[in-house]
């Protein structure tokens, strides 16, 4: 591909500030050229500070993948429009970043696999709790089989009291859901990647709301509004798959409860387990003695790749070109996102009809 990749970016809040924008902007290989929002004065400020020369402005993405000639397309927007921007993007001619989750559905996210497919576009979604150098580290010792059969995991995305207060977080049409769907999804997606596994047999759920209609709760963003907080508090997941592992899911953005952590995964395996509860720590068995290493992983950079040490996000940000340029795998493919929104609909949908909800081929079934 000659020249450098042209992006457009489609979202341009929070995440598209906090991550996105900031980390492309750092690669010499692309220039963002195109920026919308609904709120057109947001796409504006991103076009002035991240945007290459004559970068242009649109309310609309369908104006923008119409009149643009972009390579590369980053979906920043609500849950509820994931696939609609996601799909259209790909038939278009380009290549997808997508927020996670995958989509508000199931049914949605499969419509965008297929779409990956169909046009032979590259489709990742940005689960970035991958490139942290913990995550990097223990996926090396799985592949290795240090933990040997990794049969029982427990994904957890805990809370004590941090509701988030803007944007659509808490309006259920648009976001479909709460923690479970908001960063029980990160947990479950670096624990089901850690196993390698994703093929669920059969999940059973519980949502609670239990918190979310209290006046002037504590909150690390102020309290919340009890009227538009329509989405759980914490939801909770039993997972059993094909081969007989379990995985359970915790999540929450109120609980009350002492033992806050997110993004984490606690595995269990026939030759040794790993917790990110203090730390990376590795457990097992030498010459009949038991251990537990705390690899250093703050000093310096890790060897996986080359060059200065980066930042979870321009990792990822990097790689994800990086696989665009030399026409490679990212390292996060559609399949795998896939049957993480397949379970997360799966704990939702046991919730709501109270028994368990069964998957074939990693699907869910009706």
């Amino acid at each position: 591909m000659q020249g450098k990749l042209k992006i457009g970016i489609i979202g341009c809040g929070g995440i598209a500030n906090g991550k996105h924008m900031p980390s492309l902007a750092k690669l010499a290989s692309v220039e963002m050229v195109a920026f919308c929002d609904i709120i057109v004065e947001r796409a504006q400020a991103a076009a002035e500070k991240y945007g290459a020369a004559g970068a242009r402005v649109y309310a609309d993405y369908k104006e923008l993948l119409a009149q643009e000639d972009v390579d590369v397309v980053h979906v920043c927007t609500p849950n509820s429009s994931h696939a609609e921007i996601t799909i259209a993007s790909l038939e278009a001619g380009c290549h997808v970043n997508c927020e996670k989750p995958m989509a508000k559905t199931a049914q949605e996210a499969r419509a965008m696999a297929e779409a990956a497919e169909r046009t032979g576009k590259k489709l990742t979604i940005a689960y970035q709790n991958r490139f942290r150098r913990d995550s990097q580290y223990l996926k090396a010792l799985c592949e290795r089989g240090d933990l040997g059969e990794i049969y029982y995991a427990k994904a957890k995305a805990l809370r004590r009291r941090a509701v988030p207060t803007w944007g659509v977080f808490l309006d259920k049409e648009q976001q479909g859901g709460g923690p479970l769907i908001d960063i029980g999804t990160h947990a479950l997606d670096l624990t089901l990647w850690m196993m390698d596994n994703y093929r669920p047999r059969y999940c059973v759920g519980t949502v609670y709301h239990k918190l979310n209609k209290r006046e002037n709760a504590a909150n690390a963003w102020g309290p919340w509004d009890p009227e538009k907080f329509q989405v759980e508090d914490s939801a909770f997941g039993f997972i059993v798959m094909e081969d007989g592992a379990t995985i359970v899911l915790e999540s929450s953005w109120a609980l009350n409860t002492l033992l806050e952590g997110e993004a984490r995964t606690i595995l269990h395996g026939t030759e040794g387990g790993a917790d990110m509860e203090d730390g990376l720590r590795i457990n097992g068995e030498e010459f009949s003695t038991l251990y537990t290493k705390k690899p250093v992983l703050d000093a310096g950079g890790v060897a996986f790749y080359e060059g200065e040490s980066e930042s979870p996000a321009d990792l990822e940000m990097r790689c994800w070109i990086e696989s665009i340029l030399n026409d490679t795998e990212p390292l996060v493919v559609p399949e795998q996102a896939l049957v993480v929104t397949e379970i997360l609909e799966g704990i939702y949908k046991s919730a709501q009809l109270g028994q368990p909800v069964y998957f074939k081929d990693g699907r869910l079934l009706d």
